[in-house]
């Protein structure tokens, strides 16, 4: 028997749209763009050669169109893991729950993910204007650990390796990190040979988590000494950034394909900055469209 979701559960507005994303089902595209900035979205939407909807709510902004024929949706997230809880959920259930009869459709839909973003370099081959794609992101947020088969899609053995070079195992102040794979077609596809293809950590912060002080002490001030020393199996981390790990995460639970790529606007090794990086990260955004 298939299990009906209850009103508490999967809230739904009167207008038949999903609570927070306010996007209705027969308006989300198989091919999704996700961009932190809902300020962004109308700048992804710019490239369309048409649009059929445009919704906002909160930091939540959705917009379906058309771009060379491949239809698409982007929506804004917000910053966090925690935002990514709320949409990689409510896209699944536009996608893959009937909003009538409360139940999963029979045959399940599958979509393409790619997360667009910036980022803080974390390696000498990684200044300001390099493009990443994360082929695999370190959570330290903890969301996936809330989820049933947790284990079963994560690279455990890169967890432990990471845990003991970090002097983490057994700190129960710590949120264990998971490590998860972003889908492998996607990345041969979008990333192409002009992207770095390296190890994001999704921090759960924009300060402490990711090393910076400024009235507050860190925990550990050696942190980010270790996490750019680390390396198992030939991959080293790249970078920071705050979601991509729960959008690979979720994703890999609920049968969806993505990735992750974002631009990188500070050196943290070089001690730089480029805060006038709009502009650029127009490259980037044709670029996953020419390929998603």
């Amino acid at each position: 028997m298939k299990k009906t979701y209850e009103a508490s559960e999967l809230i739904i507005n009167n207008d038949g749209s999903i609570f927070h994303l306010h996007l209705k089902p027969e308006h989300l595209a198989d091919n999704v763009i996700l961009v932190g900035d809902p300020g962004r979205v109308p700048t992804v939407a710019s490239f369309f050669d048409s649009v059929e909807d445009d919704v906002s709510n909160r930091e939540f902004r959705c917009m379906t169109g058309s771009y060379n024929g491949k239809r698409i949706t982007v929506v804004s997230t917000g910053i966090g893991c925690d935002n990514i809880d709320i949409v990689l959920n409510e896209l699944d259930a536009c996608a893959n729950i009937d909003f009538t009869t409360r139940q999963e459709y029979d045959k399940l839909r599958s979509l393409n993910i790619v997360r667009i973003g910036t980022c803080g370099g974390l390696q000498p081959d990684t200044p300001e204007g390099t493009f990443i794609a994360s082929v695999k992101s370190v959570g330290f947020d903890g969301l996936l650990n809330f989820y049933a088969g947790r284990n079963d899609v994560c690279d455990l053995e890169f967890e432990e390796a990471f845990m003991k070079h970090m002097a983490w195992t057994g700190n129960t102040c710590i949120a264990h990190p998971y490590v998860i794979d972003a889908n492998a077609e996607l990345i041969d596809r979008v990333a192409g040979n002009d992207m770095v293809r390296g190890v994001t950590i999704a921090c759960g912060g924009f300060f402490g988590p990711q090393g910076r002080e400024l009235r507050i002490p860190l925990a550990d001030p050696k942190q980010n000494e270790k996490i750019m020393a680390f390396e198992h199996n030939g991959l080293r981390i790249t970078n920071f950034e705050m979601e991509g790990s729960a959008v690979a995460g979720l994703s890999r639970l609920l049968g969806h394909k993505a990735m992750t790529c974002c631009m990188v606007i500070a050196n943290r090794r070089a001690h730089r900055a480029n805060t006038e990086y709009k502009s650029n990260i127009k490259d980037l955004i044709k670029l996953v469209l020419d390929r998603i």
